[in-house]
Order: structure tokens, then sequence, then C-alpha cells
């Protein structure tokens, strides 16, 4: 997955992947992570998601993280905002109230960002991914952040070859195996393959979404 293939997504408006409503696994399951209010967290792979403003609306300072532009601009002009910019060496930032996001790469994220992260809510990141990648990610992000970090993961489980991602099918084995680093407790796991034609149109036999709630462990 290169940057180019995400953009050119944005550029055609194919962005089945955005909801229009705030995430309701975020709404149910964010509250017992007990993330402290005023606290940091960050959305990597944000688009122009909703979930942002609720976290916001929850007391949070949140930092998105974005390759596209458009779906930068779209995020502010749908909500009615006019941020302030500014750039550094990580990329250009927009800011508004307890929103940021910074319009750059979340694999460069420096270490004096990460370590002031409390909480970190990953729906769209680690799914749109491939196997290389995630583990990529998995160690540029995950395993810098500090300890007492907490995060709210949903994945999907489907039969891999039935259907090309992204997004992609992670299925729990490989979420465990950010132990002993991250603690790592399954929330819920439903079957939503009958609310999603789309998969079913491709021909996918079984679509499950998955929640975990984690604690980054010391050391």
């Amino acid at each position: 997955m290169q940057p180019d293939f995400w953009l050119q997504r944005w550029q055609q408006g194919q962005i089945g992947f955005h909801r229009d409503q705030v995430m309701p696994l975020l709404q149910e399951h964010w509250p017992s992570l007990q993330v402290a209010a005023g606290s940091r967290v960050l959305v990597p792979l944000c688009g122009k998601s909703l979930d942002m403003h609720w976290l916001a609306a929850q007391g949070y300072r949140v930092l998105g993280v974005e390759l596209s532009p458009l779906a930068v601009q779209q995020f502010f002009d749908e909500a009615g905002l006019r941020p302030e910019r500014r750039s550094s060496a990580l990329g250009e930032h927009f800011s508004a109230g307890p929103i940021e996001i910074l319009l750059g790469d979340a694999f460069t994220l420096d270490d004096q960002t990460l370590a002031g992260i409390a909480g970190l809510y990953d729906r769209a990141a680690l799914i749109a991914l491939p196997p290389a990648l995630r583990q990529r990610y998995r160690d540029t992000v995950y395993m810098r952040l500090p300890a007492g970090c907490r995060a709210l993961l949903i994945t999907l489980e489907y039969p891999q070859a039935e259907k090309a991602g992204p997004p992609f099918s992670v299925a729990q084995a490989e979420v465990d195996a950010f132990a002993p680093a991250w603690q790592v407790e399954l929330a819920e796991r439903r079957d939503i393959l009958a609310h999603e034609p789309g998969f079913r149109a491709e021909g996918v036999s079984a679509l499950a979404t998955a929640v975990y709630r984690m604690r980054r462990n010391a050391g």
C-alpha cells in the first residue's frame, strides 16, 4: 500500500471506509479504557472520521494523522471549522479547538509526539495495511507508545482468500502477538456479514468485527 493508493482513493471519492456517523463500538467500549480526560488521543490514518469529534466531546485532545489533504480539508469544512495551520518537520498541522490533524505519515511520528499519547483509537489503520506494513506499523507506532497508554483496536476477520484488501482481515493471533509489550483483551466479537452487502457481493462467506482493549506495559 503506497501513499499514492490512498491519495487516489480520496481524489476519486472511493471512500467507502468512511462512516457518516460515530462508530457505536467506540461509544460502547472507549469508556472502559479509563483514559483520563484532558489526555491526548492518537487516531492514525484518521481520514475525516466523525469519531474524532466524539473523542473531543469527551474531553480529550485529539491528534489525527492523515496522508490526504482532501480528507483533512473535508473534515474541517464539513464541521464548519477554520483550522489554524503551522508547519513542522512532521508535516502540516491543522488545529481547531481540541482537534489537531497532522497532514503527514504515521510511520514518521517522532518520539516526543508519541511520548505524549495516553490513548490510541485504531479503527481504520491496522486493517488498512497488508501484513508486511502491519508489522512495520506495529513496531513504529504501537511499540513506541509510552507505558500505561490505553488503546481501543477494532479489526475485521474474514477468509482473506475470498477478498483482496483493503480492508484486510486481521486474526486474533496477530493481535495477541502484541504481547508482552501490550496487555491484550478481546472485548467482543460479532458477526456483521448481514450488514455488509459489499462484502457479500464479493463472495465473502463470513465476516466478523473484533474489539480489543489494550494497555502498554513498561519496558
